[in-house]
C-alpha cells in the first residue's frame, strides 16, 4: 500500500474523514511555503496538495487562478518548488501531492521531473489536463520511484469509464464533485452523492472528493459517502487574506467520527 493510501486509510479506520487542503506554491513567495505547510500539518491535515502555477490553468476557478498569477509574478517554477520541498523534508513530514498541468512537466523533462520529485519525497502527482489514455507517459517514470499518479474522474462520465479511471488511479482517485472549474459553492447537488456511492463501489483505491468543497457541512456530508475531501479555493483564499484560522472548522469536521453509508 502506498504512502498516500496508507495515510488516508488510517484516518478512515479511525472513523475520521481524510482531509487534503490545496495551496498554491509561491503565492506570497516560496519563502512562505514552509509556514503554510507546517500550519496545515500541525492542524491535522492528512496530506497537502501543492499547486504549481501555470499561465493557462483550464481547471482552476478565479481564486486559484489569481493565486497562480501572484505566484508567477514571483517567478515560481516547477523546479524551484520541488527543490524547496526537498529542503523542507526534515520539518514537513505529511505526504505532499504535486498538482501541475502537463506543460511545466514536459518543459522540465519527464525524467528530470521524476528525479526531482523523488528527491523531494513527493508522494503523488495530479495532472488535470492529461487524459487516462496518455497517462502511461508519466506513469512509466513515476512508478520506479514509488510516486502515485492520481487520476481525476468526472462523476458524469459513463460508468465504464469511471471504473477504468478508478482502476488506473494510484494513491487515491480524485472525484470531481461538480461540473466545471474549481471554486467555493454553498451546496452540493444530490445527484453528486449518488455518483460518489457508485464510484466508491468500483474503486480499488480511496475516493477523495473535491471541487466546490468549502464548508464544514460539505465535509461532513461527503465524509459519510467517500474516504475524504480536498479543499482548494477556500484554503487558498484563507491564506491569501491572512485568515488561516477559518480553515480549522473544516478540519474539525473531518476529525469528527463519521458514520459511513
Amino acid at each position: 500500500m502506498s504512502r498516500l493510501t496508507t495515510a488516508i486509510t488510517s484516518r478512515v479506520e479511525n472513523g475520521e474523514t481524510a482531509f487534503i487542503p490545496y495551496i498554491m506554491a509561491g503565492d506570497g513567495g516560496l519563502s512562505a511555503l514552509k509556514q503554510q505547510l507546517l500550519f496545515l500539518q500541525n492542524a491535522g491535515a492528512t496530506a497537502v496538495e501543492l499547486g504549481i502555477p501555470f499561465s493557462d490553468p483550464v481547471a482552476d476557478g478565479p481564486v486559484i487562478q489569481q493565486a497562480g498569477l501572484r505566484s508567477l509574478s514571483h517567478g515560481t517554477t516547477l523546479r524551484e518548488v520541488l527543490e524547496e520541498v526537498e529542503q523542507l523534508q526534515q520539518d514537513v513530514t505529511i505526504p505532499i501531492v504535486i498538482m501541475t498541468y502537463l506543460n511545466p512537466v514536459l518543459q522540465l523533462g519527464l525524467d528530470e521531473f521524476a528525479k526531482l520529485a523523488s528527491k523531494a519525497q513527493v508522494a503523488g502527482v495530479i495532472i488535470p489536463d492529461m487524459p487516462l489514455e496518455e497517462s502511461d507517459l508519466l506513469r512509466d517514470v513515476l512508478q520506479p520511484v514509488s510516486i502515485d499518479l492520481i487520476q481525476l474522474v468526472s462523476l458524469t462520465s459513463p460508468a465504464e469509464r469511471v471504473r477504468r479511471i478508478a482502476e488506473a488511479s494510484e494513491g487515491f482517485v480524485y472525484a470531481v464533485t461538480v461540473n466545471g472549474i474549481t471554486g467555493t459553492r454553498q451546496s452540493l447537488p444530490e445527484v453528486t452523492f449518488d455518483h460518489l456511492k457508485e464510484l466508491k463501489q468500483v474503486s480499488p483505491v480511496p475516493v477523495m472528493a473535491g471541487f466546490g468543497v468549502s464548508t464544514p457541512e460539505h465535509v461532513t456530508q461527503l465524509g459519510e459517502v467517500v474516504d475524504g475531501v480536498i479543499v482548494g479555493s477556500f484554503v487558498v483564499d484563507a491564506f491569501a487574506n491572512g485568515h488561516e484560522e477559518t480553515i480549522l472548522p473544516l478540519l474539525d469536521a473531518a476529525k469528527a467520527v463519521t458514520t459511513r453509508v
